[in-house]
């Protein structure tokens, strides 16, 4: 009977944890936002993330690797997105067809209004354990609830 009580609570909470991700807030500009982005890719990258963990969607214009690669073809663009060996960078348009990555970074660097708040959700259940986003705390806040 005495396995029978840490069951309940064992098992409940990594599966509480990994389903909610950690959430960061980089304060920036919607000019900084993608640079803010960068920087926490790269100190993602030297504390050992592997390059496949890390998902990037941008809010307004895209990333120049994005913009790189698109041009292309959309087949190539996304078989790079599906072997999964690299950091991935995608608009916020198209971050449904993304897959889920330990790691999603958003720059809510402009765009339409709705960008951000159809992004941002998408982004939270697409990361397995963090979430970075940099942009206006004030607008970020109000989309993922006040206090992220």
């Amino acid at each position: 009977m005495a396995p029978a009580k840490p069951g309940p609570s064992g098992p409940a909470t990594p599966a509480a944890t990994a389903a909610s991700p950690q959430i960061q807030l980089i304060p920036a500009s919607a000019e900084g936002a993608l640079d803010a982005a960068e920087e926490a890719v790269d100190l993602l990258l030297d504390s050992g993330r592997a390059p496949g963990d890390v998902l990037v969607i941008t809010t307004g214009a895209q990333h120049p690797w994005a913009e790189h690669e698109l041009s292309f073809g959309e087949a190539s663009y996304w078989a790079q997105h599906d072997a999964g060996d690299d950091v991935f960078y995608a608009d916020a348009s198209v971050v449904s067809r993304a897959a889920s990555r330990p790691v999603v970074v958003v720059a809510v660097n402009g765009g339409p209004a709705s960008a951000a708040a159809t992004a941002l959700p998408l982004a939270h259940s697409r990361a397995g354990a963090l979430l970075i986003v940099c942009g206006d705390p004030q607008q970020i806040n109000s989309v993922l609830g006040a206090g992220v």
